[in-house]
C-alpha cells in the first residue's frame, strides 16, 4: 500500500485528504495547524477530518523541529503532501518520502508564485487562474509541474468566488495525477519562472483604498479581499468604512457613489460603518456630502 504523510489546512487541504482516503493511500500522519483566535475561520478544518477518520494527527508550531522529522522518518513514507498548509518545509523534511513531496498551488504556476496566490490573481485584474500540482523544492513553488487546471475570473467575481472554482479544480487535478503518481509515470515539466511572478503575503492593513488610482484597480482591490477576507476599506469623516461590494457599471443596489482617480464612476454596493452595514437612505443621512475620502 503507498503511504504519504500530509501537510493541510483549509477547505482545500480537507477536500484533498478526502481524495487521497477515497484512491486507497494510507495516510500515516496529519500535520495540520491550530486555527488562530484572532482569525476569521470561515474555511473547514482539516483536524476535525484526520479527528473523524480516526487518522493520527499533530499541530506543530514549526514542522523542522527534530522530533517531526525522527517521527516522519519513522514511518517511511512514500510520498509527502502539502495542500495549502502554510509553513515552508524544509529540504531534511522534502528528503524524507522515497518518492518524492507535492504541493498543490492555487495558480497557473510559474504565475502567482507565493502567498495568497487567488487573491493577487483577482487584485490584479486577471481573467483566469487554476491549480497546479508541482514538485517541492527547497524554494516556494518552483518545481516541476506535474499537473495544471485553469479557471476563469469574471469581471464580477470576488477571491471567494474564484477561490472555490480553485478548490474544485485542485481536487480534479489531484485526482488526475495521483495513478500517474503512484505508477510512477507522472510527466514532470520544468517551470520557466522568467515567464511567471511572485507575490508575497497580505496583511488586513493592505486593503485600505488609493483613491488615486483608475476605478478599475480600486474595483479589482474590493473584489479581491471581500469578505470572508478582511474588506478594502477607507476613512470617511475619521471613521473607518468597509467597502466591501462595487461595480463600474450603474447599479440598482447602489448604496453611495465614488470615484477613482481617472474619474471614473465607482458604484459602491456595501458599505460598512463600526460593523452595520449601510443602506442607501443611511447613508446618506449620515454623509450628505457623500463618499469624500479623508
Amino acid at each position: 500500500m503507498t503511504r504519504a504523510v500530509v501537510f493541510a489546512y483549509h477547505t482545500i487541504g480537507v477536500r484533498c485528504l478526502e481524495v487521497l482516503l477515497d484512491h486507497g493511500i494510507q495516510v500515516s500522519l496529519v500535520v495540520t495547524h491550530r486555527d488562530n483566535p484572532r482569525e476569521h475561520i470561515w474555511f473547514e478544518s482539516v483536524a476535525q477530518l484526520a479527528h473523524t477518520r480516526q487518522l493520527p494527527v499533530i499541530q506543530p508550531d514549526d514542522p523542522n523541529t527534530p522530533g517531526v522529522l525522527e517521527r516522519i522518518r519513522a514511518l517511511q513514507p512514500d510520498f509527502l503532501f502539502s495542500f495549502y498548509y502554510r509553513h515552508m518545509l524544509g529540504p531534511a523534511l522534502l528528503a524524507a518520502p522515497a518518492r518524492g513531496a507535492y504541493n498543490l498551488h492555487g495558480s497557473l504556476l510559474p504565475r502567482f508564485r507565493g502567498r495568497v496566490p487567488v487573491n493577487w490573481a483577482v487584485i490584479m485584474g486577471e481573467t483566469e487562474t487554476g491549480a497546479t500540482l508541482h514538485a517541492m523544492t527547497a524554494k516556494p513553488d518552483q518545481g516541476d509541474i506535474v499537473a495544471q487546471e485553469r479557471v476563469p475570473i469574471g469581471p464580477e467575481d470576488t477571491a471567494f468566488d474564484v477561490f472555490q472554482r480553485v478548490t474544485e479544480a485542485g481536487v480534479q487535478v489531484l485526482r488526475q495525477a495521483l495513478g500517474p503518481l503512484v505508477a510512477g509515470t507522472a510527466p514532470h515539466v520544468p517551470q520557466d519562472l522568467a515567464a511567471g511572478s511572485y507575490y508575497g503575503g497580505r496583511r488586513p492593513e493592505d486593503g485600505r483604498i488609493d483613491w488615486r488610482l483608475p476605478a478599475q484597480r480600486i474595483h479589482n482591490l474590493v473584489r479581491g479581499v471581500a469578505p470572508p477576507y478582511p474588506g478594502a476599506f477607507t476613512t470617511l469623516e475619521g471613521k473607518v468604512l468597509r467597502v466591501l461590494r462595487t461595480s463600474l457599471a450603474p447599479h440598482p443596489d447602489a448604496v453611495a457613489q465614488a470615484a477613482g482617480g481617472d474619474g471614473r464612476p465607482l458604484y459602491l454596493l456595501g458599505l460598512e460603518l463600526a460593523g452595520t452595514l449601510l443602506s442607501a437612505d443611511t447613508f446618506k443621512q449620515r454623509f450628505p456630502e457623500g463618499v469624500r475620502p479623508d
